[in-house]
């Protein structure tokens, strides 16, 4: 049996957060149509764009470590995705589909959070600090996003409906 070191788990969560970006680059689009305000649907445009620059960030880990930048399937955002496809099968059309969308962001935003946060002060315990850096550029745009998502709420033109 392999011995379980933090090494074994910064890579078993990189390649967790990996899985994650993927899947939410592909599920970016469906939200942004999904989406009735064209603020929201310019959020999720934004964000499908700085998740590419991510997964070049992740791959690039990935080299640091000497590892293939390969994914592990992530249940956390499996469930995190489908509960914001539930939203949008269940309230098309209606005037909370956008603030449940923006939850749904949200969900997936503090998601992430976590994990850049644990991997970026994992990066720099195994003396990692060039993928630390890396990991905090992403950690800072994840926070920022959340940041607009939250100011974006109060504007929303639907959310007054509600």
């Amino acid at each position: 049996m392999v011995e379980k070191t933090l090494d074994t788990l910064f890579h078993d969560t990189l390649r967790d957060i990996y899985y994650a970006e993927r899947k939410i680059l592909k599920s970016l689009p469906k939200m942004a149509r999904a989406a009735q305000a064209p603020e929201l649907k310019a959020a999720f445009a934004k964000h499908k764009d700085q998740t590419e620059g991510q997964i070049e960030r992740l791959q690039q880990v990935f080299e640091i470590i000497g590892k293939a930048p390969r994914g592990k399937t992530c249940d956390a955002i499996e469930g995190i995705l489908a509960e914001g496809d539930e939203i949008i099968e269940e309230y098309k059309g209606s005037p909370a589909l956008d603030a449940g969308l923006l939850a749904a962001a949200q969900a997936v935003e503090h998601y992430e959070i976590t994990r850049y946060g644990t991997l970026k002060r994992w990066a720099l315990v195994l003396g990692l600090n060039d993928a630390a850096a890396l990991l905090d550029e992403t950690l800072q745009e994840e926070a920022q996003t959340d940041q607009d998502l939250m100011n974006l709420a109060p504007g929303c033109p639907l959310r007054r409906r509600i």
